[in-house]
């Protein structure tokens, strides 16, 4: 079942002179339980699409349908919205509250609509990713693996239609960053959950089913694993 699908997806920043086209013309497909890593060099335009996919951005020209939903007619409201209930997104800054507890930042998504977590479910999230012993602590008692694994638990809280990780291992050592992949590739494989992960690096690239790669807002290279 198709999950995500761009259609002619342009992105231009400035006008005249300063043009810039970030994206030009991207059509890419996504099914449901994928886990697709989305590479590129800085500039490539590869977080200019993260950030349309996630609603967080709007496409100058193309549509952008997620679960049968073109999201890139949204006005700011409606994209907000959209984006806390059906996108998780997870950056390499982890974004945690510091004032709230761990627990608290995990279930903010859900508080914000006023809904009660699935218990089950968040025990098998929070243990999986081998946070449960935190739940009381604040962000910075964490380290930099623990605050990005509690922002990994925040995202798949809802359930989303995606999980998009903008370059999650960026502020992580090597082994801290074997371990946030593999809880990615746990969720892809465990809930289904699909995944587009951006990043830089190669070798993190590798562990996905598929490879996007772009360059110069274009998509030159559309390849599965295997």
């Amino acid at each position: 079942m198709e999950v995500l699908r761009c259609d002619g997806v342009k992105k231009i920043y400035g006008s005249g002179d300063n043009q810039v086209i970030a994206l030009d013309r991207i059509d890419l497909s996504v099914e449901k339980g994928e886990f697709v890593a989305i590479v590129g060099a800085s500039g490539s335009g590869k977080s200019t699409l993260l950030h349309i996919l996630g609603s967080v951005d709007k496409p100058t020209e193309g549509k952008v349908i997620v679960e049968g939903t073109d999201i890139s007619t949204m006005n700011r409201t409606q994209a907000a919205i959209f984006r806390r209930r059906k996108v998780g997104l997870v950056y390499q800054f982890y974004n945690l509250i510091p004032t709230l507890t761990i627990r608290k930042n995990i279930l903010m998504p859900l508080l914000l609509d006023k809904k009660k977590p699935n218990q089950e479910y968040f025990e098998q999230v929070v243990n999986s990713l081998g946070i449960r012993d935190k739940m009381d602590f604040f962000p910075n008692q964490l380290s930099g693996g623990q605050q990005q694994r509690a922002a990994i638990a925040r995202s798949l809280i809802y359930r989303p239609a995606l999980l998009l990780a903008d370059e999650p291992t960026g502020n992580l050592d090597r082994k801290h960053s074997k371990e946030i992949i593999d809880m990615l590739k746990l969720s892809n494989r465990n809930w289904k959950q699909t995944i587009l992960l951006i990043t830089h690096d190669e070798k993190i690239a590798l562990e996905a089913d598929r490879i996007v790669t772009i360059e110069d807002g274009r998509i030159i290279s559309d390849r599965k694993r295997g």
